[in-house]
Protein backbone atom coordinates (compact mmCIF):
# COMPACT_ATOMS: atom_id res chain seq x y z
CA UNK A 1 0.00 0.00 0.00
CA UNK A 2 2.83 2.36 0.80
CA UNK A 3 4.35 1.78 -2.65
CA UNK A 4 1.11 2.71 -4.43
CA UNK A 5 0.93 5.95 -2.45
CA UNK A 6 4.52 6.78 -3.43
CA UNK A 7 3.79 5.94 -7.08
CA UNK A 8 0.70 8.19 -7.06
CA UNK A 9 2.67 11.02 -5.44
CA UNK A 10 5.46 10.76 -8.05
CA UNK A 11 2.91 10.71 -10.89
CA UNK A 12 1.25 13.81 -9.47
CA UNK A 13 4.59 15.62 -9.23
CA UNK A 14 5.36 14.83 -12.84
CA UNK A 15 1.93 16.02 -13.96
CA UNK A 16 2.35 19.47 -12.36
CA UNK A 17 4.62 21.61 -14.51
CA UNK A 18 7.66 22.90 -12.71
CA UNK A 19 8.11 26.67 -12.53
CA UNK A 20 10.60 27.62 -15.18
CA UNK A 21 13.48 29.73 -14.00
CA UNK A 22 14.37 32.96 -15.74
CA UNK A 23 16.32 32.20 -18.91
CA UNK A 24 20.00 33.00 -19.09
CA UNK A 25 19.71 34.16 -22.69
CA UNK A 26 16.89 36.25 -24.13
CA UNK A 27 16.20 36.12 -27.88
CA UNK A 28 15.66 39.49 -29.55
CA UNK A 29 14.03 40.18 -32.89
CA UNK A 30 15.62 42.80 -35.16
CA UNK A 31 14.88 44.30 -38.53
CA UNK A 32 16.84 42.86 -41.40
CA UNK A 33 18.97 45.24 -43.43
CA UNK A 34 16.57 44.84 -46.37
CA UNK A 35 13.59 45.81 -44.20
CA UNK A 36 15.43 48.82 -42.75
CA UNK A 37 16.34 50.03 -46.24
CA UNK A 38 12.70 49.68 -47.37
CA UNK A 39 11.57 51.87 -44.46
CA UNK A 40 14.22 54.49 -45.20
CA UNK A 41 13.43 54.55 -48.91
CA UNK A 42 9.71 54.77 -48.11
CA UNK A 43 10.24 57.78 -45.87
CA UNK A 44 12.30 59.56 -48.51
CA UNK A 45 9.70 58.79 -51.20
CA UNK A 46 6.88 60.13 -49.01
CA UNK A 47 8.70 63.39 -48.39
CA UNK A 48 9.72 63.72 -52.05
CA UNK A 49 6.03 63.53 -52.99
CA UNK A 50 5.63 66.68 -50.89
CA UNK A 51 8.65 68.30 -52.52
CA UNK A 52 10.79 67.93 -49.40
CA UNK A 53 14.37 66.64 -49.15
CA UNK A 54 15.08 64.81 -45.88
CA UNK A 55 17.43 62.48 -44.10
CA UNK A 56 16.19 59.31 -42.45
CA UNK A 57 17.93 57.01 -39.98
CA UNK A 58 16.93 53.61 -38.64
CA UNK A 59 18.46 52.33 -35.42
CA UNK A 60 18.09 48.94 -33.79
CA UNK A 61 16.27 48.59 -30.47
CA UNK A 62 19.41 49.63 -28.57
CA UNK A 63 19.90 52.75 -30.68
CA UNK A 64 22.75 51.56 -32.93
CA UNK A 65 22.54 52.96 -36.45
CA UNK A 66 21.51 50.43 -39.07
CA UNK A 67 20.72 52.69 -42.06
CA UNK A 68 21.04 56.39 -42.81
CA UNK A 69 19.97 57.94 -46.11
CA UNK A 70 20.17 61.66 -46.91
CA UNK A 71 18.40 62.89 -50.01
CA UNK A 72 20.41 64.77 -52.62
CA UNK A 73 19.97 68.34 -51.40
CA UNK A 74 18.90 67.77 -47.79
CA UNK A 75 20.96 69.85 -45.40
CA UNK A 76 23.92 67.96 -43.90
CA UNK A 77 22.63 68.52 -40.33
CA UNK A 78 19.49 66.50 -41.13
CA UNK A 79 21.43 63.22 -40.92
CA UNK A 80 22.57 63.93 -37.36
CA UNK A 81 19.13 65.09 -36.24
CA UNK A 82 17.41 62.08 -37.82
CA UNK A 83 19.79 59.78 -35.93
CA UNK A 84 19.03 61.48 -32.62
CA UNK A 85 15.27 61.29 -33.23
CA UNK A 86 15.51 57.58 -34.09
CA UNK A 87 17.69 56.95 -31.01
CA UNK A 88 15.21 58.76 -28.76
CA UNK A 89 12.19 56.93 -30.19
CA UNK A 90 13.85 53.52 -29.78
CA UNK A 91 15.10 54.16 -26.25
CA UNK A 92 11.78 55.50 -24.99
CA UNK A 93 9.67 53.20 -27.21
CA UNK A 94 7.53 56.20 -28.06
CA UNK A 95 7.05 58.78 -30.78
CA UNK A 96 9.19 61.82 -30.14
CA UNK A 97 6.15 64.00 -30.87
CA UNK A 98 4.71 62.77 -27.56
CA UNK A 99 7.77 63.88 -25.60
CA UNK A 100 7.58 67.65 -25.94
CA UNK A 101 6.72 68.14 -22.27
CA UNK A 102 9.88 66.26 -21.25
CA UNK A 103 12.16 68.41 -23.40
CA UNK A 104 12.57 71.01 -20.62
CA UNK A 105 13.35 68.42 -17.93
CA UNK A 106 16.77 67.00 -17.04
CA UNK A 107 15.96 63.96 -19.22
CA UNK A 108 15.31 66.20 -22.20
CA UNK A 109 18.75 67.74 -21.82
CA UNK A 110 20.61 64.44 -22.07
CA UNK A 111 23.08 64.66 -24.94
CA UNK A 112 21.96 62.72 -28.01
CA UNK A 113 18.21 62.94 -27.37
CA UNK A 114 15.81 64.97 -29.50
CA UNK A 115 12.25 65.28 -28.24
CA UNK A 116 10.66 66.97 -31.22
CA UNK A 117 8.41 65.26 -33.74
CA UNK A 118 9.92 63.03 -36.39
CA UNK A 119 11.07 59.95 -34.47
CA UNK A 120 8.87 56.87 -34.10
CA UNK A 121 9.39 53.34 -32.82
CA UNK A 122 9.04 50.45 -35.27
CA UNK A 123 6.72 47.97 -33.61
CA UNK A 124 5.61 44.46 -34.49
CA UNK A 125 1.95 43.78 -33.75
CA UNK A 126 1.68 47.15 -32.06
CA UNK A 127 3.86 46.31 -29.08
CA UNK A 128 7.20 44.58 -29.77
CA UNK A 129 9.97 47.12 -30.42
CA UNK A 130 12.37 46.18 -33.22
CA UNK A 131 13.79 49.56 -34.25
CA UNK A 132 13.42 53.32 -34.25
CA UNK A 133 13.17 55.60 -37.27
CA UNK A 134 13.94 59.30 -37.35
CA UNK A 135 13.30 61.85 -40.10
CA UNK A 136 14.62 65.39 -40.33
CA UNK A 137 14.44 68.08 -42.98
CA UNK A 138 10.76 68.91 -43.39
CA UNK A 139 9.55 72.39 -42.46
CA UNK A 140 7.81 70.96 -39.38
CA UNK A 141 8.04 67.89 -37.18
CA UNK A 142 4.55 66.67 -38.07
CA UNK A 143 5.66 66.23 -41.68
CA UNK A 144 8.86 64.50 -40.54
CA UNK A 145 6.73 62.08 -38.52
CA UNK A 146 4.28 61.51 -41.38
CA UNK A 147 7.16 60.56 -43.69
CA UNK A 148 8.60 58.22 -41.03
CA UNK A 149 5.20 56.55 -40.65
CA UNK A 150 4.89 56.20 -44.43
CA UNK A 151 8.23 54.39 -44.47
CA UNK A 152 7.13 52.00 -41.73
CA UNK A 153 3.84 51.39 -43.55
CA UNK A 154 5.83 49.83 -46.40
CA UNK A 155 6.72 46.84 -44.23
CA UNK A 156 4.16 46.89 -41.38
CA UNK A 157 1.96 44.08 -42.72
CA UNK A 158 4.99 41.85 -43.27
CA UNK A 159 6.29 42.71 -39.79
CA UNK A 160 3.02 41.78 -38.15
CA UNK A 161 3.03 38.43 -39.96
CA UNK A 162 6.63 37.74 -38.91
CA UNK A 163 6.00 37.15 -35.22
Amino acid sequence: MNKSWLFAFCALCLAIPARAEDPLVVPLKRLSLDAAVKVAEGAIAACRERGIQIAVTLVDREGNVQVTLRDTIAAPITAKISRMKAFTAANFNAATSAMGARADTPIGRVEGLVMSAGGVPVLVSGSYLVAGVGVSGAPDGATDEACAMAGIARIQDDLDMAM
